[in-house]
């Protein structure tokens, strides 16, 4: 039997392990948000350094530093992203459909109206020519 079950003491030694363990964890997530504090200032540096030397190399810093960032936030960009791109179809279909039947009794009204004037035309008798020669 080990000595802290004897002397009675087995929970405290399990709860320092969860304390070290704890710490450790912390520990790893300070190590990520060091990396990413050290990550954004070597880009705020290089971003001054463009800025001062050509201001047009701007752009291509911001597509560098997107195309970096990419692969760790695209899957979680693109679940967030994935309803609003489905609600925006569906906006765009509806809006489709209600342009196409719009379009459709347009079309409709203005056949009648044609219809319409090409019967008043045909019950009317032409105007008469001038036989008179110009002068």
């Amino acid at each position: 039997m080990s000595k802290s079950k004897i002397d009675g003491h087995e929970d405290e030694h399990e709860d320092a392990h969860a304390v070290v363990e704890a710490e450790h964890d912390n520990d790893e997530l300070s190590e990520e948000e060091s990396n990413i504090i050290a990550t954004v200032a070597t880009v705020g540096v290089v971003g001054v350094g463009v800025a001062l030397f050509e201001a047009a190399l701007l752009p291509g810093l911001v597509l560098g530093v997107a195309a970096v960032a990419a692969p760790k936030f695209a899957p979680r960009l693109g679940s967030a992203l994935g309803p609003i791109f489905k609600s925006t179809v569906r906006g765009v279909y509806r809006f489709g459909q209600k342009t196409k039947e719009f379009v459709a009794e347009t079309n409709e009204h203005v056949q009648d109206i044609v219809a319409e004037v090409d019967a008043e035309t045909k019950g009317k008798p032409a105007p008469a020519k001038d036989t008179a020669p110009a002068a």
